[in-house]
């Protein structure tokens, strides 16, 4: 007879299910909102102050000093000319975009022709660049702690604390290829959250080239952006060509990574066009559009080149005049760029070549005076010096940083790491194609922004991951606050040199590190 155990059926081995398609986990940005605008808001206000303490100090007995000699002028006319544009025929040829100017312009209607007037509008990028460097590097790291490790390094960065403290044009080019870049940020994770959407849904399958996103504003944001960075100065474009290439990779990484069949053609389909929109045709018309005022006036320079310079005639004669008049000047502006060669016999005492930039090797010195007639130091005669110089505590570690950031691009396959690097390349790269040409340290304005987030993202790999033991995490934060304190104690030691303090002759050979420093 049967008992009761008979009936149990025997157990079936587990039948086998396919995995499901692995896809990224749902983090879109950080989360901690309110604490994360407290640190950006509480550091920005440090950097504030540090940028508009003594802003009007040094002149040159109450004139611009170095190259504000050009700008500070420039944006005056622009204020007192009537129609915001430099026309003054003395100027001979106005070699960059209007952009710059009327912004230094906005800051001499404030204050007037003086130190403050023409450096305001620096001082308020310079600021501003504090606030979004914190905010990007939040965002690439999800750690309020690492973007606010970077705001306290690109505080304590001389380059761009100097650049935020005169009247010239390359803050502002960092300004907006550093917005632009943030944008870019922004949009891949929101183009993510999206895709994510539409996997959890069901229908990323519905066609094998993947969904559409519908209107992507951060991007057309970056456009905005890179458009004034042309703007102000043709080394914009550059960021423009290594930014377009960087949103396609998003792109792509963002369809493969949800199970997209065929993620290049659906980039190519879906996004390839939008993209080239956004990223080229904005940036052309924002660029145009910073050009009203020339367009609008009757005695810009080469405003009525046609039928003077140029022929009304010919194959380009349906073209509007103005943009063939436009197109003339540009034309000039590219000539006079391209001899400013040393072979051409251009040289300059302080200029420098990119190889020299990533580490600050040539730093450039914007003002100096010394002798009887300057006091305020403990000897008889003093020196006052500003010196364009970055912290070396950073900038002399960028050859390991960026070995660092190309191997985790590269072998660790980390998107942040890659990012950070093209902008950094965008910035520095091109400059490597025509090394004949006149440069200067001040053209690696640019890089600082970038060069601080790849220093701030080490920081977080030193720092370890949030599931690392409390040892290990301990002994992290440890060496990354001592390399913080570090930074911000060689920044103390250089501000005589960065603000024009009146120190002694030999604390000035002190401040020397370099013989290339001299």
């Amino acid at each position: 007879m049967l008992t009761d155990e008979h009936h149990v059926p025997s157990a079936q081995p587990p039948t086998k299910v396919s995995p499901a398609p692995l896809v990224p986990a749902p983090d879109f940005g950080p989360t901690d909102r309110f604490r994360g605008w407290v640190v950006t808001l509480f550091l920005t206000t440090i950097a504030a102050v540090t940028r508009f303490v003594m802003l009007g100090y040094p002149t040159d007995a109450g004139t611009p000093v170095f190259d504000e000699k050009h700008y500070a002028p420039q944006g005056w006319q622009v204020l007192t000319g009537g129609v915001w544009l430099e026309d003054n025929p003395g100027y001979g040829l106005v070699v960059h975009p209007p952009v710059g100017k009327q912004l230094i312009a906005m800051g001499e209607a404030l204050f007037g022709y003086n130190g403050w007037g023409w450096r305001f509008a620096s001082a308020v990028a310079g600021t501003i660049i504090v606030l979004l460097v914190i905010r990007i590097v939040r965002r690439l790291s999800r750690s309020t702690l690492i973007g606010g490790f970077a705001g306290i390094l690109v505080i304590a960065d001389g380059v761009t604390f100097v650049s935020s403290r005169v009247g010239m044009l390359d803050i502002f080019l960092a300004l907006f290829a550093v917005a632009a870049f943030g944008c870019l940020v922004v949009d891949r994770d929101e183009t993510r959250e999206r895709t994510a959407r539409v996997y959890e849904e069901g229908r990323i399958h519905v066609t094998e080239w993947g969904p559409r996103l519908g209107v992507r504003w951060w991007r057309f944001g970056a456009g905005v952006m890179l458009g004034l960075a042309c703007g102000t100065k043709w080394s914009g474009v550059y960021f423009i060509a290594f930014f377009g290439l960087l949103c396609v990779a998003f792109d792509v990484s963002a369809r493969r990574a949800y199970g997209v069949r065929r993620p290049w053609l659906g980039t190519g389909v879906r996004d390839l066009g939008p993209a080239l929109y956004a990223l080229v045709v904005v940036p052309l018309i924002v660029y145009l559009g910073t050009y009203w005022a020339w367009f609008a006036s009757e005695t810009g320079v080469d405003r009525h080149a046609v039928g003077t310079g140029v022929g009304s005639g010919g194959t380009w004669s349906f073209v509007p005049s103005a943009l063939r008049s436009l197109w003339y000047y540009s034309g000039n502006v590219l000539e006079f760029h391209s001899g400013l060669t040393n072979s051409a016999g251009n040289h300059h005492p302080w200029e420098s070549k990119p190889w020299t930039w990533p580490m600050g090797l040539r730093p450039m010195l914007y003002y100096f005076a010394d002798g009887e007639n300057v006091s305020g130091c403990s000897a008889q005669s003093c020196v006052k010096a500003i010196m364009l110089i970055g912290t070396p505590a950073m900038w002399w570690l960028a050859l390991p940083v960026l070995a660092w950031a190309l191997w985790r691009a590269l072998v660790g396959r980390d998107w942040r790491f890659g990012a950070v690097l093209v902008a950094y390349g965008a910035a520095f790269l091109p400059w490597l194609v025509t090394l004949d040409r006149q440069m200067y340290y001040f053209y690696a304005v640019a890089l600082a922004p970038f060069l601080v987030m790849a220093i701030a993202l080490t920081l977080g790999d030193i720092l370890g991951s949030a599931r690392a033991s409390f040892e290990r995490r301990g002994t992290g934060l440890l060496v990354v606050c001592l390399y913080v304190g570090l930074v911000v104690a060689n920044f103390v030691w250089l501000w005589p040199i960065l603000t024009a303090i009146p120190i002694t002759p030999d604390t000035w050979q002190d401040q020397l590190w370099l013989p290339s420093w001299r």
